[in-house]
């Protein structure tokens, strides 16, 4: 139920593992084009496995009701957004209420999985209630509740789904726990940690929080490294990665480096769908208990004012009015055209409103940044080539893998172009003129 990054990934590697799909979702023309083999977002391999499997295993409908009666399991992967106060659970009770109605008409044992992440208690306070009401019958007796957290990076959520590093399977009793992991049967040798539904919520909070902090903690290193002169950010956390808790070292002496030193480096701040919107929804949950969790709203505080640091690094250089600045990266990552939360929105709203001409480059997301700037002085140019020719500055935010070769380009341009490094991915001595967040003597 609800055929977006989550639901549409889900249920097209379900299908590629075997199981009989059908993605549910009430826009008529997202469902159109899923059987049509055309993926509505951008996801790596999302395509192609789509194609493989629409009309054998896999299918899309608006037909809940129908979908619900001829499957065992419903899967809950609607959106669930925070509203500047709390988490919006309105799409979770609709979708509630329409599976409810749905197993009226049901005769066999059916399963109803939440998989949107939501607040500790929503499962069982919120989803299972509407169900009873709705469908007159009684959970645990006609029907099961479980929730089934997702662990998807976006950008790599194909990888992550067929070779997950663990599975989280809540439910309200044995029997639909064993019912969920049956649906998991087809992944061979990953943990899988069984429990209750409020802790398998708190799970998923608990591991974007975590994550979360880790980034702000470097970024906040980072920005006291930029006030110290002979002081680079990369280097002080390269020195603290060689740690070896962090850093092992195997038993023949090489170093096994794990994925999520990725979160400890420097640039100018998370986005996207998830990181953000879980924090907040967690620290509102914190309050609504009664507890003040300051950690946690200096993540959100800190974060939000990291692109900044990249305005600041080009004040330095220049006045902002009719300067021509090529914004790299509009996506809050690579491999994705998901904009929501990203740096590169506050940064490029922030240099229009100084009187900038902007080029924004990406290349996924140019279609979603239409829609966010318009195109009243910004350009939205073909190729990393266009997007360099004739600019003042260059603003590097996302890590696409093209802009690896950035310095070739710009050794060819006379004079050459300011670049700031938002993501510090760039080798600074490759440029005549470079900037970076966490380069001591900048701020």
């Amino acid at each position: 139920m609800g055929a977006g990054y989550v639901g549409l990934v889900t249920g097209t590697c379900l299908a590629e593992k075997g199981v009989r799909v059908t993605c549910v979702d009430i826009d008529k023309e997202k469902v159109e084009k899923i059987n049509k083999g055309v993926p509505p977002i951008f996801e790596k391999d999302l395509e192609k496995l789509l194609k493989k499997n629409i009309h054998k295993r896999l299918f899309a409908s608006i037909d809940l009701t129908k979908a619900v009666i001829n499957s065992e399991l419903s899967i809950i992967a609607v959106g669930t957004p925070f509203d500047g106060k709390r988490t919006d659970l309105s799409h979770v009770r609709k979708v509630a209420r329409d599976i409810g109605v749905a197993l009226r008409e049901k005769d066999n044992y059916h399963v109803v999985v939440v998989k949107s992440t939501v607040p500790p208690g929503t499962t069982d306070e919120v989803v299972l209630p509407i169900l009873e009401k709705f469908s007159g019958k009684k959970a645990g007796k006609d029907f099961g509740v479980g929730m089934n957290p997702e662990f998807l990076r976006e950008g790599c959520a194909i990888e992550d789904f067929m070779n997950p590093d663990r599975i989280v399977i809540g439910g309200i009793d044995k029997k639909t726990i064993s019912k969920i992991s049956e649906l998991y049967e087809v992944f061979k040798g990953v943990d899988a940690l069984t429990t209750n539904n409020k802790t398998a919520e708190m799970i998923k909070y608990a591991l974007n929080s975590l994550l979360a902090t880790l980034i702000t903690f470097t970024n906040e290193i980072a920005n006291i490294c930029a006030l110290t002169k002979d002081v680079d950010v990369k280097n002080v956390m390269e020195g603290v990665h060689l740690d070896k808790r962090f850093n092992p070292i195997s038993g023949g002496g090489s170093r096994l480096k794990p994925g999520f030193l990725s979160y400890l480096e420097a640039g100018c701040g998370f986005g996207g769908s998830c990181l953000p919107k879980d924090v907040k929804s967690i620290i509102s949950y914190a309050k609504g208990k009664g507890l003040d969790p300051v950690l946690l709203k200096s993540v959100i505080e800190i974060n939000q004012k990291q692109p900044n640091k990249l305005i600041q690094l080009l004040n330095k250089h220049y006045g902002l009015e009719n300067l021509n600045v090529a914004v790299l990266g509009l996506a809050f990552k690579p491999e994705t055209d998901d904009m929501r939360e990203s740096p590169a929105i506050s940064v490029v709203k922030s240099l229009l409103k100084k009187g900038a001409h902007i080029k924004a480059y990406d290349p996924a997301a140019r279609e979603e940044a239409k829609k966010i700037f318009g195109t009243d002085n910004v350009e939205y140019p073909d190729n990393l080539g266009e997007a360099l020719a004739n600019v003042d500055a260059v603003l590097l935010i996302t890590r696409w893998k093209e802009f690896d070769n950035l310095d070739v380009l710009i050794s060819k341009l006379k004079p050459q172009p300011l670049v700031i490094d938002g993501r510090r991915m760039l080798n600074k001595g490759d440029y005549e003129r470079y900037e970076g967040v966490g380069l001591g003597g900048g701020l």
